[in-house]
This record gives structure tokens, C-alpha cells and sequence, in this order.
């Protein structure tokens, strides 16, 4: 590499993570082929668990809405309808009506369940948890004149449902009768006792016949209107499985009940379509996608479960699932979303480490020489600059996937517990922005409401009020000089998950008690204000590090 090309690259160095401030343009450029790479989401079995809880997650890695709510129960009078809305992922606040549209509507139940509503609606007041990937799948199953958008069902498997199978089984059939309009998606749907991979798909949009003479006397077809392709698998108890934007559900065992739900008309839709011929081996995978049913985020996580096994990455086939060496607790998730693959082959940053020559005085007043390796850079580079620095000095920073990325929008951990009342059994471990910079805050399936901000979305402007940007401003300028800051930050993340986890013990005792003598209000009080202070101890403690890391940037070190 000659001088200039040489001094190009340092520059591009110490500018790297602040063109990372652009927190969307790694998900949506358009070069880069991970650009449809948009959430990860993880299940654990009961069984697979430290504790015996079920867990399931999901990061919203790009631009949706970050306001979220604790939604009340509702009342419906006999014969009420239920409106179905489209653009619900972009709204500003909960009030805001600019990119709802309404798009039909359903009969209303007699009553709904109370429900965290984050932009993928995530858990309910009876411990039931739904995580969300995109799979997209063939375009041409799409079809925009199905109902449903894929966060519509989870709000009403929500509202409606307290088992995951329940919710497979409505969502499935309330898409079959009205159609599902959204690309391919998958949701892990979990309960107190198991957890499920749920994948939808389109039945494609069907072309009619123009130019008959006598339409009358076309015969209707019953794949005329919009419908669903559709299969649940579960998660065996004692396993771990992993969803990452891409259809894994291979041979479905339509005599195995207990593991495989699916659509009542599979089988005749997919051999009308064309999909399936009717003789061979029914792998789903294959027929609502181009390619193999994992990538790196799938291979990384099971294989780190379970490296006995010797998956291989260039294989064509993983297993749907794994049975882990080690039992999985929270922590465990937590580090998985925090995880960039530092130290490992798949690290994007390995080959921009740097050694410089350093000097300082000992306690004897001695100046001593020493080396120092650094790398300013971090993984959270914007497709940009990796292409940049990739023309400069070809294969430089290899294009790696990660599981947290600059671009998440939120996350959330949630464990389920059969053995505690449901207000306390069912919690959301909840992060903002970067997953590997960000501390989680607790949110309990009996809370009734949130703290201040969380109801402000921050995806369309910079905005105080908006809780994101507490953690979101800090952050973004610490990938500055990532060597210098990410010590601060990471410190922060690992004392507030300690301080959770300790502190969430004694909350809970509190609350069982409280609600063992018929105090439920108490309890619930209890739980809000807890999830209040949590929320704004961390808060204050991100705002505190970006005076402090604006600080070490004034001293210009």
C-alpha cells in the first residue's frame, strides 16, 4: 500500500464509527447484501433453561417505531367489529394517525387481554411472549390483498390468547380466512411451558381472467382469494433454537401433532402453486425460499451451544435445533444480543488492529517505551465505510452478519415462569438502541403503565422527550474512538444487569407476597414504580457518560 493510500485508510479509521452515527444505513443500503437482515430471535426450552423458565427474544435491527405502551384490557359489545390496520410500524407516538390505514376488519371478542405493545407486540398479561424475524421468501407469494400484516396477528393473538399454541392456531386461521398480505415472517411464540417457530407466507396474487366472455359462468376457485402457507414447529424442551431472517422449518411431520401445527389447506395450496409435487419429501424451506436455511447468526449461536455436534458452516443443513452442553440463563441471551464475534474468526475488525509505539513515566520518574495495540474501529461500521476501506485495501474487514448491530432499533429478552403468579412470571428484559451498548430495563406482564418517554418514538427526529435518546445520543458518539470509550459503556451494561437480577429477586418476593394476600393493586404499583426507577437510574447514568466521554474528546486523547 503506498503513503497516500496509506494515510487515506488512518483517516478512514478515525472516522469509521462516526459515519456509524447513521444508524439506518446499514440496514437499507443497497450494495450490501445483508441489507434484508433485520432481527434475530432466539427460543429456549423449559428444560434447556437454568432455572426451568421458557425464554423466547427478539432485536428489531432497522427503522421501526420505538415507543411502546402497556395496553389495557378491552371490552366489546355482541356483534362489534375490530378494525385491522396497516402502518402501525412507523408511527410517532401512540395518538399518532399519519400512517395508520385502516384495511378491513374482524369480529371483536367479548374481552382482550392486557399486552405489551412494542412495534412487533411482544407479551401478555397470562405469559404468553412472541419474538419476530423476517424471512421474506419468494416475492411472488406475496400478495398485498391478504389482511394481515404480521404485526396485526401478534397484537390479536395477544389480546386474545394465553397459550402459544392458541395463538399459533388463531393467527394461523384468521389468515387462511382473510388473507396475509405481509412478506415472509417468522414469530417464536412461547408460553410458560413451551416455545414455537411459527412461519407465515403469501399464497401469491392471483391473476384474473380479462378476457372471459361469460365471467358468470367461470367456476370460482377456492384459491381465488388470498390465503396463507403456514407452519408451526416446536422447540423441543430441552433444546434451543434460533430464528435470523431466513425460512428453517425443512420436513414437516403432518402426523406429529404435538411438534407441527399448519395450515388446514398445505398440502393442496403448495401443489396448486406449484411448490410441491405431491411425492416427494414435503420440506417447507425449499418451497417458500431460494436458498439454505441458515447463515452465520443461526451457525454461530448453536454452534456455540452445542460444539460437540462439529456443525459446519458451508454445510448445506443445521439442525432446527439444539440441545445445549450448558443450560442457558437471561445472562446468557443478554451476551448472545450483545455479540459482535470479537476474538473469533468471523470478527470484521480482526485485520484493522493496529500497533503504535507508546511511552510513560513509572513510579520512579522512568520513561518506559512499550507497544500498544489498538483498533478504533469497531464492528458497528456502516456498510459505507466497510466498502471503502475494502476498495482501499481489498478483503480488509470481512462482511460478517452480527447479532447486535448499530441499527437496532430495540430488543427484548423474555422469560416465562410457570412456577410464579403471571403479573410476576412473565418479564420483558427490554433494551433501546444497540444491544451491545445499552443497558435492559425490567418490564413485568402485570405493569399497567411505563415510565415517561417510552411512549415518544425516535426514529423520525432527534428528540428529548423520546426515551431512545438517552442511551441512543451516548452511544452513537462513543464509536467515535471505540478503544478509547467502550470500556465506560460495557462497564455500565454489566453493574445494571447485575443490579436487575438482584434487585428483580426481591421485587418479586415482594410482589407473590403482596399478591398472595389479595393486594394486586399494591403489587402492581410496586412493579410500575419499580420499572420507573430502573429506567431512570440508567437514564441519568448514560447521560453522565456522554459528558464524560465528550470530556476525553476534549483532552483529545
Amino acid at each position: 500500500m503506498n503513503l497516500k493510500k496509506s494515510l487515506l485508510f488512518a483517516l478512514c479509521l478515525a472516522l469509521a464509527n462516526i459515519m456509524g452515527a447513521q444508524p439506518f444505513s446499514y440496514a437499507f443500503h443497497p450494495e450490501d447484501e445483508n441489507y434484508s437482515e433485520s432481527c434475530t430471535s432466539i427460543m429456549v426450552g423449559k428444560k434447556a433453561s437454568t432455572d426451568g423458565s421458557v425464554m423466547t427474544a427478539h432485536s428489531c435491527d432497522s427503522n421501526y417505531r420505538t415507543w411502546l405502551t402497556m395496553e389495557n384490557r378491552k371490552k366489546y359489545n355482541p356483534g362489534e367489529m375490530e378494525p385491522v390496520y396497516v402502518g402501525a410500524l412507523h408511527t410517532e407516538e401512540p395518538h399518532d394517525q399519519r400512517n395508520l390505514v385502516k384495511k378491513g376488519e374482524i369480529p371483536a371478542p367479548a374481552e382482550t387481554f392486557a399486552y405489551l405493545n412494542v412495534a412487533y407486540p411482544c407479551m401478555n398479561e397470562k405469559q404468553l411472549a412472541i419474538g419476530e424475524t423476517t424471512t421474506v421468501g419468494k416475492r411472488e407469494l406475496r400478495n398485498p390483498d391478504g389482511l394481515f400484516n404480521i404485526e396485526e396477528l401478534e397484537r390479536i393473538a395477544l389480546q386474545r390468547c394465553s397459550t402459544a399454541r392458541d395463538a399459533i392456531k388463531l393467527m394461523g386461521a384468521l389468515a387462511e380466512e382473510y388473507g396475509y398480505g405481509d412478506s415472509g415472517e417468522c414469530l417464536t411464540v412461547a408460553d410458560k411451558n413451551e416455545v414455537w417457530h411459527f412461519e407465515i407466507y403469501g399464497t401469491g396474487k392471483v391473476e384474473k381472467d380479462e378476457t372471459a366472455k361469460d365471467k358468470k359462468k367461470v367456476k370460482p376457485s377456492p384459491y381465488d382469494k388470498p390465503g396463507a402457507l403456514w407452519v408451526a414447529q416446536r422447540i423441543p424442551d430441552d433444546h434451543v433454537g434460533i430464528s435470523a431472517n431466513i425460512p428453517r422449518i425443512g420436513v414437516v411431520d403432518f402426523d406429529n401433532p404435538d411438534y407441527f401445527m399448519y395450515a388446514s389447506d398445505l398440502k393442496e395450496r403448495t401443489r396448486h402453486m406449484g411448490l410441491w409435487d405431491g411425492k416427494s419429501e414435503f420440506k417447507f424451506y425449499k418451497m417458500v425460499s431460494n436458498g439454505k436455511p441458515f447463515s452465520i447468526r443461526e451457525y454461530y449461536v448453536l454452534n456455540k451451544l452445542a460444539p460437540s455436534l462439529g456443525l459446519k458452516r458451508d454445510a448445506d443443513e443445521i439442525p432446527f435445533s439444539v440441545k445445549p452442553e450448558k443450560k442457558v440463563s437471561p445472562e446468557d441471551m443478554f451476551a448472545f444480543y450483545r455479540e459482535t464475534y470479537e476474538g473469533t474468526e468471523y470478527d470484521m475488525t480482526k485485520n484493522l488492529l493496529v500497533e503504535v509505539p507508546r511511552r510513560k513515566i513509572d513510579a520512579q520518574g522512568n520513561t518506559v517505551n512499550y507497544t500498544d495495540t489498538i483498533c478504533p474501529v469497531s464492528s458497528f461500521m456502516p456498510a459505507d465505510l466497510r466498502s471503502l476501506l475494502n476498495k482501499l485495501e481489498p478483503n480488509s474487514v470481512p462482511s460478517n452478519r452480527t447479532i447486535a448491530v448499530i441499527q437496532c432499533s430495540y430488543s427484548h429478552v423474555t422469560q416465562l415462569r410457570d412456577w410464579l403468579p403471571d403479573e410476576i412470571g412473565g418479564v420483558c428484559f427490554f433494551s433501546f438502541d444497540n444491544p451491545a451498548q445499552s443497558p435492559r430495563i425490567p418490564i413485568y406482564a402485570g405493569e399497567t403503565r411505563l415510565p415517561k418517554g417510552f411512549d415518544v418514538c425516535g426514529q423520525h427526529r432527534y428528540r428529548k422527550d423520546a426515551a431512545i435518546w438517552s442511551y441512543r445520543e451516548t452511544n452513537r458518539i462513543a464509536t467515535i474512538n471505540w478503544d478509547k470509550t467502550r470500556h465506560l459503556l460495557e462497564d455500565q451494561v454489566a453493574f445494571y444487569e447485575k443490579a436487575m437480577m438482584d434487585q428483580n429477586k426481591v421485587v418479586e418476593a415482594e410482589a407473590a407476597r403482596l399478591l398472595k394476600e389479595g393486594k394486586k393493586e399494591e403489587a402492581v404499583k410496586l412493579l410500575n414504580n419499580y420499572t420507573e426507577k430502573f429506567a431512570a437510574a440508567t437514564s441519568k447514568t448514560w447521560e453522565d457518560l456522554r459528558a464524560e466521554i465528550w470530556n476525553i474528546f476534549a483532552r483529545g486523547l
